[in-house]
């Protein structure tokens, strides 16, 4: 057999492998594609790094937490937080206990990043004189951290969060992300800053 007369064959046998990979993976369905079951843990991965990262990867869990205990997707749960109206206050308990398991889940994991690594975003825009930035840019690192715990800061930020209030703002499915996401960077922030210890006693 010719190398040009082997080619037609070798590219079905290619295909035949990548067809038995998808139909052995479950993939041989071509209907829509199911919502996730919110109730099953599933990765997910930030765009973006630093606070932000951290927002978003509490608000994809959190919002997966809220949909599981009321028994729906998070897609369809998305869609009912920019519905007009006032939230119920199932709604508005769903969504912060999920954010709360957000950060046991995180923490369990180990994927929770140290204080110290957030303190130049923190410091931003705080309104700090620069000698007392620069003071607390030369704190150890091991300080900042044993002060801060990640994880408590992320449970008081979200105990300090009005859900209400916020999910009242949303008034189309894309902006629940980004509110949401929003508000609890704010909302660690202003916690970090709160206990980072005083540079000069």
């Amino acid at each position: 057999m010719t190398p040009t007369a082997a080619l037609p064959l070798g590219a079905a046998a290619l295909v035949a492998a990548v067809l038995g990979t998808q139909v052995a993976a479950g993939g041989w369905d071509l209907g829509p594609t199911r919502a996730a079951d919110p109730c099953r843990a599933r990765a997910v991965v930030a765009v973006s790094t630093g606070l932000e990262g951290l927002g978003e990867q509490l608000v994809l869990l959190g919002l997966d937490g809220a949909a599981c205990r009321l028994h729906t997707t998070r897609e369809a749960l998305v869609l009912r937080l920019a519905e007009p109206g006032a939230r119920t206050d199932a709604e508005v308990d769903a969504v912060r206990a999920g954010l709360h398991d957000a950060v046991d889940r995180l923490d369990a994991e180990h994927r929770l990043p140290p204080a110290s690594s957030l303190l130049d975003e923190v410091l931003v825009g705080s309104g700090l004189p620069d000698l007392v930035q620069r003071a607390l840019h030369a704190l150890p690192d091991s300080l900042i951290n044993n002060r801060l715990p990640t994880a408590e800061v992320l449970r008081r930020a979200v105990d300090d969060l009005d859900v209400r209030a916020l999910l009242a703002r949303v008034t189309d499915p894309a902006q629940v992300q980004s509110l949401v996401t929003a508000a609890v960077k704010q909302a660690v922030k202003q916690q970090l800053l709160a206990g980072l210890p005083h540079p000069f006693g």
